[in-house]
């Protein structure tokens, strides 16, 4: 996660993400970079526009809470698959108990 956070400081910052610029970040927290991930990260950032990204991704909560409620009675199907679990559970315990006395 450290990477994801070196990428988008340096971003924010208006500086070039690279590799030497994400190791000094990475190193400048006090951690060691590990040159594969930092290789990777860049190569995966590469051509990416990341102020489209950011705000495509800052958008999905906002479609996620306009999605349609659930259709009446999934409720209560939920509360009774709930019920029938509570039930199996308690016959296991009771199972359970039969073993030792």
């Amino acid at each position: 996660m450290e990477y994801i956070y070196a990428a988008m400081l340096l971003h924010n910052a208006g500086k070039e993400i690279t590799e030497e610029n994400v190791k000094a970040v990475i190193s400048a927290a006090g951690i060691e970079a590990d040159d594969s991930r930092v290789k990777a990260l860049v190569a995966a950032l590469d051509g990416v526009d990341i102020d489209d990204a950011i705000s495509k991704a800052a958008a999905a909560p906002v479609v996620a809470a306009a999605a349609p409620a659930a259709p009446a009675g999934v409720a209560e199907v939920a509360e009774e698959v709930e019920e029938e679990e509570k039930e199996d559970e308690e016959g296991a315990m009771a199972g359970l108990g039969a073993l030792f006395g």
